[in-house]
């Protein structure tokens, strides 16, 4: 019996954290997949399920838009409750998603903006070399490869292939999440241990 009542109880808790907003401050970027554009935000404050933005670009209400929160990652969203420099965005997250968004939110809110470097999921490490990639359609796009981590890559390139692309460079696959102000950064597919993805990018820088 006692088992029964605590499973209300439970969801119900779940349920408040996924809702409860905490004003975060974080720098981010905005991508409108329909028509290409971009631009710097700031989040004002954010919950599991979504995060109402500052933006010189404010997007139509109920548009796709992909967000990336600095510290916390890329978010596929809708926009809503749009208003002169500022809109809400409902994530489109898993249950699992939300319930590592909330963890990380209460990490934030315990620690403050200063400690956003302890929500990323890998370090980074810094590296300098050019490179290439390979789009989908087999064109080859030179780049320069800023830094990398276990999940993912920093490119300055001039190329922009389109947010989800798959693309590869040297025996590395991955995924475009974003833009930022150099070029693309890409997620990997599969997982990477530490000592194949640091010793992945000298033989790409070698196999160009």
């Amino acid at each position: 019996m006692s088992v029964e009542n605590d499973k209300p109880v439970s969801k119900s808790r779940i349920e408040r954290r996924r809702l409860v907003r905490v004003e975060v401050n974080l720098p981010g970027r905005i991508f409108i997949p329909a028509d290409g554009r971009e631009a710097r935000c700031t989040i004002v404050d954010m919950s599991a399920a979504g995060a109402r933005i500052a933006s010189d670009l404010i997007p139509n209400p109920g548009a796709q838009v992909v967000l990336y929160i600095d510290g916390f990652g890329r978010f596929e969203c809708d926009a809503a409750h749009v208003e002169p420099g500022f809109f809400g965005a409902n994530f489109r997250c898993s249950p699992l998603k939300q319930q590592r968004v909330g963890e990380q939110l209460a990490i934030f809110a315990n620690k403050g903006a200063t400690e956003t470097t302890v929500l990323r999921r890998h370090d980074r490490t810094t590296t300098k070399g050019l490179a290439s990639y390979v789009c989908a359609n087999g064109d080859a796009v030179a780049c320069e490869v800023l830094d990398l981590s276990l999940s993912g890559l920093s490119l300055k390139t001039e190329g922009r292939p389109r947010i989800g692309e798959i693309v590869s460079i040297g025996q590395m696959t991955g995924r475009v999440v974003r833009y930022h102000e150099t070029g693309i950064a890409i997620e990997f597919v599969n997982a990477f241990d530490k000592g194949r993805a640091e010793s992945a990018v000298p033989r790409a820088l070698a196999s160009r």
